[in-house]
């Protein structure tokens, strides 16, 4: 058996989905994007997407709702200078691509018409991240209903005080192409699972909650009987644990935070703040800092879309340039910030390949990938031990960020009061307070144990959410404001 190259292949899938169904070959795109480039613009492009999607959960031991959807559509953009000039359509057509190419070179002055030279074609060099399965059909709905069902019987099997368990499985097989005003064609095929539960302690009239799940780019089978023990066991000791904390104390502290998903606060409070929009127009906290110190010796940040299997990795992202490591922060020093093509081309800069988009009905715009902080050379235990009396912050939930000022707050929703470096006991309604770039700046000791989260992050920015990777190591920040309840 003859098998093409990685990119070529997905080229052909996309192909076969998006435009042999409906009458449309590459001489069809080339014709839209002429309609576009007769009118003098800085770039075109044509966003073609078709997703699968499927949905279980299963709530009192019955699997209770089960969704399948199929959507498919076109974007297409022209942009001149800092504007953008958008228009789709879940109509992929011949007449429809025309009109919306009409539509969106109105974005051009008036009379400004352009001789433009044909394109040469050229299919965008992509990686080889995640093979391009359809998880969908990698178990039988009756193998998804059991899987759901050995994860309820297991979480209450774990303590007699597990009242509720509520799981969900969700799989997505998502094909697009995108075509270029200067000849490039991208394609990428993404495969896409997670499985998540939340369970619910109870003990004398109290309830506490915990969480636990992951995924990736694969398919079912990866959640085998050692993987969803592993999930099972987080949501379950988060419950547990959580019954006998007692109320935070508030005040300044040194704050120790764990590896993996502590890393959402590195995405919100730091990542955020180094994406290519907010500093283009001066909005950021970290504007104009290139070549600037902003974070304590040894605290290197990088945006990495580029690791197989994760969440957060691309082939290629939303507008067709590869997918890449970028150091955004190394050793303290800001290098750099996270790209698309437009606000690249706009500061003088490449394309860092984190143009992102939720759809086909959506605009492109800088987005994280994975985003983490590498380890350093101490360990863990060691940190806790270092703290006289302070926080330690295993778990977060939700926060929130103000991208101008830096300023954050996020809940923990596992943590524990430490004094003399020992832990003392879990403490409920803990809240961390601070600034982003001056946290960075805190940074006292860095672990030796850098994690990627389980795979279950999703990144919401100007109303376009998309799947996200963080992680980090355990991390001791000094002078960090905790607000409690105590």
């Amino acid at each position: 058996m003859i098998s093409r190259e990685p990119t070529l292949e997905r080229l052909a899938t996309a192909q076969q989905l998006l435009l042999t169904p409906f009458g449309l070959d590459e001489s069809h795109l080339l014709r839209a994007l002429a309609e576009i480039t007769a009118h003098k613009v800085d770039d075109a492009d044509l966003y073609f997407q078709y997703t699968r999607s499927e949905g279980w959960s299963l709530e009192e031991g019955i699997v209770k709702t089960g969704s399948f959807s199929i959507d498919q559509g076109v974007g297409v953009r022209a942009v001149s200078g800092e504007k953008t000039a958008f228009a789709y359509s879940d109509d992929i057509s011949e007449a429809s691509l025309l009109d919306a190419a009409r539509t969106v070179r109105t974005i051009s002055a008036a009379g400004r018409n352009a001789r433009v030279k044909a394109p040469t074609r050229k299919v965008a060099t992509g990686r080889s991240l995640y093979g391009g399965v359809d998880p969908i059909s990698t178990l039988d709905s009756a193998a998804k209903v059991e899987l759901l069902g050995k994860v309820e019987k297991l979480a209450r099997s774990r303590d007699p005080r597990v009242a509720q368990v509520m799981a969900g499985l969700a799989s997505e097989y998502d094909v697009v192409l995108v075509a270029r005003a200067d000849g490039t064609l991208a394609a990428d095929v993404r495969p896409l699972v997670r499985l998540s539960l939340t369970v619910i302690a109870e003990q004398n009239g109290r309830r506490e909650v915990g969480s636990g799940g992951g995924g990736g780019r694969f398919g079912l089978a990866y959640f085998d009987e050692a993987r969803i023990a592993e999930f099972v066991d987080q949501a379950v000791q988060q419950a547990l644990v959580n019954l006998d904390s007692r109320p935070a104390p508030a005040g300044e502290m040194t704050v120790v935070l764990g590896p993996g998903w502590p890393g959402i606060l590195l995405h919100e409070a730091i990542g955020h703040g180094l994406e290519g929009d907010f500093n283009r127009k001066g909005s950021s906290a970290f504007s104009g800092r290139i070549g600037e110190r902003v974070a304590a010796k040894g605290v290197t940040v990088l945006d990495d879309g580029t690791i197989a299997d994760r969440r957060g990795s691309l082939n290629v992202d939303d507008e067709g340039n590869t997918t890449q490591r970028n150091v955004l922060i190394e050793d303290g020093i800001l290098k750099g910030y996270i790209q698309d093509s437009l606000n690249a081309r706009l500061m003088k800069v490449k394309p860092t390949g984190n143009g992102r988009r939720e759809s086909y009905a959506h605009v492109p715009m800088p987005r994280m990938t994975n985003t983490y902080m590498l380890g350093g050379d101490k360990v863990p235990a060691e940190i806790v031990a270092s703290i006289k009396k302070g926080l330690y912050a295993t778990n977060f939930g939700g926060g929130q960020v103000d991208i101008t000022s830096g300023k954050f707050v996020f809940s923990a929703s596992e943590a524990y009061w430490v004094e003399n470096g020992k832990i003392q006991y879990p403490v409920k309604g803990a809240t961390l307070v601070g600034n982003g770039p001056d946290a960075l700046t805190r940074v006292t000791m860095i672990g030796n144990d850098m994690a990627l989260d389980s795979g279950v992050g999703t990144c919401g920015k100007e109303g376009q959410s998309v799947p996200v990777g963080v992680g980090q190591p355990t991390l001791r920040i000094d002078g960090l404001t905790v607000g409690g309840t105590a």
